[in-house]
């Protein structure tokens, strides 16, 4: 039995404290009190007391417990939250990392296999854990978020509610005490929570959020077959000819799109399959270039019918407005038909359509060649002349007989074969040839009112008449054919061009690639499909031997090669796949092409993806490149120093007083133990890169660990001052390898610390973690260059190579991931520099200290 999968609710918030979890908590008490089946599958509290008081009356699935590295910890027990089968179950912090050697990397996976089981999930997540913004958070705020997860599993959730809050409000909730410990809120306020920060993060939400609201419009548009437009966001289209009076239309529907904020800027050629009307491509290829600078983008789509294809394509993004040129026709043309412009007002409905004026209508329209391919509105109207022309004709001459000799009516019969031949084309040319061969005949060849011909000129006359409107008609139909021809070959060189120009331009994504094939054709859905398996003849139409690569549409992308209108095979693995109507023959070629690229920039992107898995051991190679470099000098250092001092001691030429004795040995010693932390330091680094570097994690208490580290610092741990408080918890840590962290952390503060000011080493709780902060207030560093300080070998502002190699920094992040904790700088308010070590706290009870003795 099938098993309805589980619908996902998400709140979504712009930063932490927003009230997310108080939210979700809020929604699982609403719906216990409608009789719905509620669980807690997991909810972190952060010591937040309105919050944890919202947990009371609610059901809570016992968390799993997990050993890692000596260590226990807490995470979802998906089995136990399937078991117990809820209708809804609440489970917080949708992107979280879950302990290694769980079932699952992410807690999102987690949610995956619940919602598989039936059963409906509400999360939360914020704003800064989705993938396609964490570069962009990271920039905005200098902190690196470690923890990501896919955009594609929020935007699939059946419903995305923000939890909004003004930056000022959510301040003042900080300042409470409302979201962290008061002795974390100063340097959160001053950091992380400044108002331009939050301020950045809040509209990030909002336009994600509104592009996630938009795709659900264009579906539910799509699904309901709904064509006209909804004025849900502004979007401004301008219409593209090539001519020089393009830039000053693109101009001005940029300025009429940054009346509404938020606006759309979409421009869009019609490339006419039907005529030869002369377009510049490098006017194009500059027009194009302005739109995309003015942050629009450039779409380019097939169309006999300019006006119906500009207003399909409006209507299709969901166009507010369409800006459209005035046009260049003179008078005499605009009165023998309304034009672009004039027809795509009235065919407009609610789309507004502007009519921009400009310098070009003084210029006139560029004389193009002929409109000469056969339209139906023409052979219609040839089949009329045809059928009505000539009868008409006849009688005006019956009625001029005594003043028009024969000759003289069958070169006017001519002249009307001609003029159909030209509007009409063959077919209805021969038949007006034939139907005057027969009307000559009857109303004036002798005899009269008869199909006889008594006179043999007059015969030949009527044959030769017959057979020059036959030549002339043949002639105009094989001359609109090649002028069809042409038109077509001129629109798909259009579209090879514009194909060329996103290959140069870089545009290599294949969603990009896709989205212009269909716009391009009008099609519902393009698929690139590839085989999962070896090829087979039957597998065309099986959905399980084909895996999609990329689709682009508002349709069901295709699953296989058998259920698309029309398929393009690649190669013997890649298929693409388009579906909405049936090509035609002639557009196959383009097809082709675009389906080449496609494959092309699937290959590129493959390669891309290598390259990036090779990275690492490039580094590598780098770093061991500049471990070379920098061991060269700084081990041969301290072994000259010490070797000085020893063969100095050895010297029996010399007679060493006891001081001078002492300073020899002093420097041996300080110089040797320098060898020894470097060599440890490098052969940290390097099991910490080969990922074996042992770690033991016990229950470690940071005030026996704190004073031994000041006591390692030597002379300058006269300038240190420890604030670490006996009621603590315990940490999860090694305690040697957390010794040697804040050894290096303090002497990299007292190092760059004015000589009158003492390093602040501090520690706090904060939730599950302590924080350790050693604070100095030295100059400082920019935000940028938070993460250089922790590359291996760089010494931010440094010059020379006197100061050890710069493994410190690098060497202690390292460490600290590998007991599962952090290191994050922070600047200090009031100038400096602040390094914050997280560590776990240990879960079980804390043990009692040891009595000193007497």
């Amino acid at each position: 039995m099938n098993v309805r999968r589980g619908r996902l609710r998400v709140y979504l918030g712009a930063a932490p404290g927003v009230g997310k979890t108080y939210m979700m908590l809020s929604e699982g008490h609403r719906r216990l009190t409608r009789g719905t089946d509620v669980v807690v599958g997991l909810v972190e509290t952060y010591d937040r007391p309105r919050t944890a008081e919202l947990l009371e009356g609610l059901e809570i699935v016992p968390r799993r417990s997990m050993d890692h590295r000596g260590c226990t910890f807490t995470e979802l027990d998906v089995d136990a939250v399937i078991a117990r089968r809820p209708k809804v179950a609440l489970i917080d912090e949708l992107a979280h990392t879950n302990v290694p050697g769980s079932r699952n990397t992410k807690r999102w996976q987690d949610v995956e296999e619940i919602l598989d089981a039936g059963i409906d999930v509400i999360s939360t997540v914020n704003i800064q854990h989705l993938e396609s913004l964490n570069d962009v958070v990271e920039e905005i705020t200098g902190v690196v978020q470690r923890e990501t997860m896919p955009d594609e599993v929020v935007r699939r959730a059946d419903q995305v509610e923000l939890v909004d809050m003004a930056p000022e409000a959510l301040r003042r909730r900080m300042a409470h005490g409302n979201v962290y410990a008061p002795e974390k809120v100063d340097a959160a306020l001053s950091n992380y929570f400044r108002v331009g920060n939050l301020t950045a993060l809040r509209e990030l939400a909002l336009l994600w959020v509104a592009g996630k609201v938009d795709e659900q419009l264009d579906r539910y548009r799509a699904e309901h077959g709904i064509s006209g437009t909804w004025e849900a966001r502004e979007r401004v289209v301008v219409a593209l000819t090539g001519g020089p009076e393009g830039d000053t239309l693109v101009r001005r529907a940029a300025r009429v799109a940054a009346r509404s904020k938020g606006a759309d800027l979409l421009a869009v050629h019609v490339t006419r399959a039907d005529a030869l009307a002369g377009v510049d491509p490098a006017s194009m290829v500059r027009q194009r270039t302005l739109v995309e600078d003015l942050g629009g983008t450039y779409h380019q789509v097939v169309g006999d019918d300019i006006p119906r294809a500009l207003l399909d394509f409006a209507r299709g993004v969901n166009a507010t407005q369409l800006v459209l040129g005035a046009s260049r026709r003179g008078r005499f043309a605009q009165i023998l038909s309304r034009g672009v412009g004039v027809t795509t007002i009235a065919q407009s409905g609610s789309i507004d359509v502007h009519m921009v004026t400009h310098e070009e209508m003084k210029k006139g329209r560029d004389r193009a060649p002929s409109r000469a391919a056969l339209t139906r509105p023409r052979r219609v109207t040839g089949w009329v002349l045809a059928m009505l022309g000539l009868p008409v004709l006849a009688l005006g001459l019956r009625l001029l007989r005594d003043g028009v000799n024969l000759p003289s009516d069958i070169l006017l019969f001519l002249l009307t074969v001609i003029v159909v031949a030209l509007v009409g084309g063959m077919w209805p040319a021969v038949t007006a040839a034939v139907f005057g061969f027969l009307l000559l005949n009857y109303f004036f060849t002798e005899p009269l009112a008869g199909f006889t011909i008594a006179d043999p000129e007059n015969l030949f006359a009527l044959s030769v008449y017959v057979l020059v409107a036959v030549m002339v008609s043949a002639v105009v139909d094989l001359a609109a054919r090649r002028t069809r021809e042409a038109a077509r070959a001129r629109a798909d060189a259009e579209i090879l061009s514009t194909l060329a120009g996103h290959v140069l331009r870089g545009e290599h994504v294949l969603a990009s690639l896709l989205a212009r094939l269909r716009e391009t054709f009008g099609l519902s859905s393009v698929t690139l499909l590839e085989r999962t398996g070896e090829p087979v003849p039957e597998d065309q139409a099986d959905p399980e031997a084909w895996r999609i690569v990329a689709a682009a549409g508002v349709d069901v992308p295709c699953t296989s090669p058998g259920a698309a209108d029309t398929d393009v095979v690649i190669d013997e693995r890649l298929v693409l796949a388009v579906r909405g109507r049936l090509l035609e023959a002639s557009d196959r070629r383009v097809l082709e092409a675009f389906a080449a690229e496609a494959a092309v920039a699937l290959r590129q992107d493959r390669l891309e993806e290598e390259a990036e898995q090779a990275r690492p051991l490039a580094e590598a190679d780098r770093m061991r490149t500049a471990l070379l470099a920098a061991v060269s000098h700084d081990l041969r250092t301290p072994l000259a120093s010490a070797r000085a001092a020893v063969e100095g001691l050895r010297a029996t030429d010399v007679d060493w007083s006891p001081e001078d004795r002492a300073e020899l040995l002093a420097t041996a010693d300080e110089s040797l133990v320098k060898l020894d932390r470097l060599v440890a330091n490098l052969l940290d680094m390097s099991r910490l890169q080969a990922g074996v570097l042992g770690v033991a994690l016990e229950a470690t208490a940071l005030e026996e660990i704190v004073p031994r580290a000041i006591d390692d610092l030597g002379e300058p741990s006269r300038r240190i001052e420890g604030d670490v408080s006996a009621g603590l918890p315990e940490i999860v840590a090694d305690q040697v390898l957390l010794e040697r962290i804040l050894v290096n952390l303090m002497s990299n503060a007292v190092r760059y610390s004015p000589e009158d000011m003492k390093v602040l080493v501090t520690a706090s709780r904060h939730g599950d973690h302590v924080e350790i902060r050693v604070v100095d207030r030295g100059t400082g560093i920019p935000p940028e260059a938070y993460d250089r300080i922790f590359m291996p070998f760089q010494r931010l502002g440094d010059r020379d190579n006197h100061t050890g190699v710069g493994l410190g920094l690098a060497l202690s992040r390292g460490l600290a991931e590998a007991m599962g904790g952090t290191l994050l700088p922070e600047e200090t308010p009031g100038g400096g520099l602040t390094m914050v070590l997280t560590l776990p706290v240990f879960p079980g009870p804390r043990a009692p200290l040891a009595e000193e003795g007497p």
